[in-house]
């Protein structure tokens, strides 16, 4: 069952068998769009600076955040997509002090958390998807030869079936009602190929979803908010304007 705490009261380890729904809201009486963050660690552990630090960065720019710390013991995959739906929908439906905007729910994840947001957009009922993706250097795959290999085991365990391969990697799973994304990644990332996420975009070119793809030539895999790599840094700026295009982000907060 999903558990649900404010700015970070009763947060959970970083390798546990429930997932928590950590809620960062901006303390103003309007309405303001909120975003869902998914921090990577192959389905393994949390990397803390692809969670808080991340929900910083949104509460920069105007919009309310959460951190989901989902399970990482015992997993079974559709009841981890299934915490994700929980946790959108608690943002959705349960009466709370601070306001949120109307169909603007978004979700982020980097690294596996970008697949555990990824597949939940793709394969989610309409009513339980975000309305918006923002990927860093994802998990895309679980297909030879640009699966990672980590990811796919602590998700799927040891020798998975093909039919399940296909069913968990999302961009096999992309259709019409799939949100627009935003995604960056790098060229050289050692650990997660940059095919990943050309993979992703490509699936959602072909079914008509809108989307924004940044591939920077160097950098190693796991930069977060890329404070030691300025040209990865970029991505801020670039996904702030992504953003305020689609109305997450109002004049004077990028």
């Amino acid at each position: 069952m999903l558990q649900v705490c404010l700015e970070g009261d009763g947060a959970a380890p970083e390798e546990s068998g429930e997932s928590i729904l950590s809620l960062y809201p901006l303390p103003v009486q309007e309405e303001r769009p909120f975003i869902l963050v998914l921090p990577g660690g192959g389905y393994h552990h949390l990397a803390r600076h692809e969670g808080e630090p991340v929900v910083q960065w949104l509460n920069s720019l105007g919009i309310h955040a959460g951190v989901l710390k989902y399970r990482t013991q015992d997993i079974d995959p559709s009841l981890l997509i299934k915490d994700v739906e929980d946790a959108l929908a608690w943002v959705r439906e349960e009466p709370k002090e601070w306001k949120v905007r109307t169909g603007q729910i978004g979700l982020t994840g980097f690294s596996a958390g970008g697949h555990l947001a990824a597949i939940t957009a793709v394969t989610a009922a309409a009513e339980s998807k975000p309305d918006l993706l923002l990927l860093g250097y994802p998990v895309i795959t679980f297909e030879e030869p640009y699966a990672h290999a980590g990811s796919r085991l602590n998700l799927l365990g040891v020798n998975p079936v093909e039919a399940s391969l296909i069913a968990y990697s999302a961009d096999r799973q992309v259709d019409s009602r799939t949100p627009p994304a935003f995604i960056w990644a790098t060229a050289n990332d050692a650990s997660v190929p940059v095919e990943n996420s050309l993979k992703f975009a490509a699936a959602l070119s072909q079914s008509g979803i809108s989307f924004e793809l940044h591939i920077f030539e160097e950098g190693r895999h796991g930069l977060g908010l890329s404070a030691g790599n300025k040209e990865c840094r970029q991505w801020l700026q670039l996904c702030a304007a992504w953003l305020k295009k689609h109305h997450y982000v109002t004049e004077g907060e990028d």
